[in-house]
């Protein structure tokens, strides 16, 4: 048993995904040697703080059979990847500003052979304006590491009415929560709840804040790069 599948056994016991993952975790070791993928690297962490991680996202209930899902600020392409692999019949959009991740990205997804999924390379500001994106996806998820005002104006844009956003935050949720009722409700979002989580042989502790878009985004949102991240709505 490999070190992956052993990480990996309470969630995944389909060998063919244990082998992707397998792959994945080679890929991204292989790249991170020549560009900055992730700071982890041991095969045991990203077994645990990368996919195990990732497919925590399910646990928010809301990701249903065929979900339409963009991954904004997908990164070394998580959590969609993860998602991807779990559960095959995801629609899945990763989006990065940085073109060198989404060449590894393509590159995973053709290694891998998924299908259902492709890569767009683009600000979400600019993204969540366009017609054939914006409130078109049932969910929009994130493991970005920017506060949740922001994130709720970068990523509720891309979420149809009914459909939800799932931020994937570390320990201080309850407070960015506050901080981002404001954001949420101008961008036409409803906190529903925040699931606790923790990972296996970590302290550390996670937790997925699920919002529901409950009416449209007004057109003048999201505003232009950088004011989200320098002026979050608070």
């Amino acid at each position: 048993m490999s070190i992956i599948s052993d990480c990996l056994k309470s969630k995944v016991s389909d060998a063919e995904k244990i082998e992707k993952f397998e792959k994945y975790h080679k890929l991204l070791i292989e790249w991170n040697e020549k560009m900055n993928l992730t700071a982890i690297t041991d095969e045991k962490d990203v077994a645990t703080k990368h996919f195990l991680d990732s497919m925590a996202a399910f646990d928010s209930g809301v990701i249903k059979d065929d979900a339409k899902i963009i991954d904004v600020g997908t990164g070394a392409g998580f959590p969609g990847i993860p998602l991807k692999i779990f559960k095959s019949d995801l629609d899945v959009t990763l989006m990065d500003s940085l073109n060198k991740r989404i060449t590894f990205l393509n590159e995973v997804i053709g290694e891998l052979d998924l299908k259902g999924i492709k890569t767009i390379h683009s600000r979400a500001e600019d993204l969540g304006k366009k017609e054939q994106h914006r409130e078109t996806y049932d969910i929009a998820i994130s493991r970005a590491v920017a506060n949740l005002a922001s994130l709720s104006e970068l990523c509720l844009p891309f979420v149809k009415v009914g459909g939800y956003f799932v931020s994937m935050k570390g320990p201080k949720a309850s407070e960015e929560i506050e901080d981002a009722k404001k954001a949420i409700k101008l961008m036409g979002g409803e906190y529903v709840e925040t699931i606790n989580y923790s990972l296996p042989d970590t302290d550390l502790e996670h937790n997925l804040v699920i919002i529901k878009k409950v009416s449209s985004t007004p057109k003048k949102y999201p505003r232009s790069a950088p004011k989200p991240i320098k002026e979050p709505l608070l």
